[in-house]
Formats: structure tokens, sequence, C-alpha cells
């Protein structure tokens, strides 16, 4: 089932956080053993910090910034954090919108963005933010490409809750005086289609394009023997089908539903080899990586039909805005 972006939204923090009002109060003296300090005044206990995923962290040092600044307005990642735009690991700065502001300036992780080009603020959930439309140009203008297709990706698309469309997109980019990435938005533009179902099968399709395979047919529906099935990508050259699987959709907390839905999937798997489909499967983390996704339509017989791009798969690894 799609994670929607209003699931994915942290309107409150992962994990606990104390201020040292807090901590005074409750009579607790946080030390680098009980407790992890996410900024300057602000901790959680530290088992807590280390159980988080890379996002949840950028979520608490969001949080834990606005413990500190409330009113400030949240932009770029930071304002996706709020808004449930897709992230790829733990960002590296807290991005703050300043329409007074006439030049950027930054403080430790804080950076503070001055602009030629006014931006919507919106308040959600009590939080100052930089407005969807806004927030998804700003990140395409300077995420990777996969990334970037990811998040307006995500934004458009209403399977995953997303309520802008392509055009207001556009429109909003083409109005503004920043030239930055538009090369980049140029390229995501013509991609977005709001198909997808998940962030990984958007850097999936973009990785197909750049290994050189044809071009698959999304969310591809079958009817056979009385059951209705759709897969992620289907390929008209050889019938071939595949999915980019997140492993959360497997309940792998819950035994019980982890094994009934493992069963089903094989079943499901079964019923589409028997009709003729060469069957590959990858997770998000083996289209970032390439080799597996490759390895993986390469096993169904599928083999690459245009040449490889080598400086777009260069940009799949780690940038300098993630830590």
């Amino acid at each position: 089932m799609p994670l929607l972006l209003r699931d994915r939204a942290q309107l409150i923090t992962p994990t606990t956080l104390l201020t040292a009002r807090d901590a005074a109060a409750a009579g607790i003296r946080p030390t680098h053993r009980t407790h992890h300090r996410v900024r300057a005044g602000v901790w959680t206990p530290l088992a807590h910090w280390q159980s988080l995923a890379p996002w949840e962290r950028y979520a608490a040092r969001v949080h834990a910034y606005l413990r500190i600044c409330p009113d400030a307005i949240l932009c770029l990642e930071s304002a996706a954090v709020i808004h449930g735009i897709p992230l790829f690991g733990e960002a590296r700065d807290i991005h703050v919108y300043d329409p007074s502001a006439t030049k950027s300036t930054r403080f430790g992780d804080v950076v503070v963005h001055a602009s030629a080009d006014a931006r919507d603020v919106v308040t959600v959930g009590g939080i100052l933010v930089t407005s969807m439309v806004d927030t998804v140009v700003d990140l395409a203008r300077v995420l990777p490409p996969a990334q970037a297709l990811t998040v307006a990706d995500a934004a458009v698309s209403p399977v995953q809750g997303g309520v802008l469309r392509l055009e207001q997109l556009r429109d909003r980019a083409a109005g503004q005086i920043n030239s930055r990435g538009r090369a980049r938005l140029r390229w995501v533009w013509d991609r977005v289609n709001g198909v997808a179902e998940s962030p990984a099968e958007v850097v999936s399709r973009a990785v197909i394009e750049w290994t050189g395979f044809e071009e698959p047919v999304q969310q591809p529906v079958f009817h056979y023997e009385g059951h209705t099935d759709r897969t992620d990508f289907g390929f008209r050259s050889n019938r071939a089908l595949c999915e980019a699987d997140g492993w959360g959709k497997y309940d792998l907390d819950d035994p019980a539903r982890a094994e009934a839905h493992l069963r089903n999937e094989k079943t499901r798997e079964d019923r589409l080899r028997r009709h003729g489909h060469p069957f590959g499967r990858w997770d998000g983390a083996g289209a970032t990586k390439v080799t597996p996704l490759v390895r993986a339509l390469q096993a169904t017989g599928l083999r690459p039909c245009h040449p490889e791009q080598p400086a777009m798969l260069a940009t799949l690894r780690r940038g300098p805005r993630t830590l």
C-alpha cells in the first residue's frame, strides 16, 4: 500500500526532545552517556537517537531547531519534513527562509536563505513553511536528478496523496528569476507523471533509463485465473515484469502478517510466471547501487538497447546535501 505524503509528514518530533529548562524542571542532568545533544540546548535520550533512521534524525534536528526558533520559516529539505515530501538519508543542513534578508547566511548547520523570488508561506500543523509548490520547485533545482524527480512525482501523484499539478510546478519555476538548475528542471518536468506508488519506483525508472534499457510500462494490470494483479514495471519486448520493493510493506515486525504477505507475493509471482512473464525484483537500495537492478533485469532476459549514461549514474552517489 502506498505511503501517503500526509503519513510521511513529521509534524511532531520522532523522538523525545529535552531543553535545558525541561531538564532542570525534571531534575535530569544530560550527559554524553545518557543523551545525545541534537543541538545547543536540546537533547534526546541516546538510545532513542541511535534507533532512528537517517531521515528521522533529520526530522528530530528540524524540530529541535524549532524548539529554539519557533517562528522560523522552514524551506527546502526542512519544509519537506513537514509537507511529507520524500527525502533520502539525513540532510546536512537546516534550511530557513527569510523574506527580508538581502543575502543568504550560514550559522553552523543552519542556512538562512534570501531570494529575489518571493515564496508563499503557509502554516502546517502550527509550523511556518514555504508552500508545497515552492518547496518542490526549490528542491528540484538543487537535488540530484533522481531525487528531484522523486520529489516532484510524489507531489503530483494522487496515489501518494499529492495535490499539485505538473503545470503548477512548471509555471512557478518559469516565473522565477532564479536560473539555477534550469536544465535539471527540464529533465524532471519531462519525466514527471505521478504514476509510481513509491520513491523506489521513481528512482528505478531513472536508473532503467540511464543504464540503457527500454522504457517500461508503469503499473501494468493483468487478469489471470480469476485474479487481478498489478506490477511496478512491464517490458514490451519480452513481457518481463519487475518490481521495486520496499521491505516496509511486508510488516516484518509482525511475523504472522509478514508470512502472509510473503506467501501471497510468492503465489502472485508464480501465477504471473505461469502466463509467460519473466519476473525480476529489487529494492530501493538496489536501484541506487545500480548493479542489483541491472542484474535483475538481465535475469529476465532483458538487454540494454541504448548507450549507458555514466554521468547521470554518477549522480546517484551521496552528494554534498546529505551527511
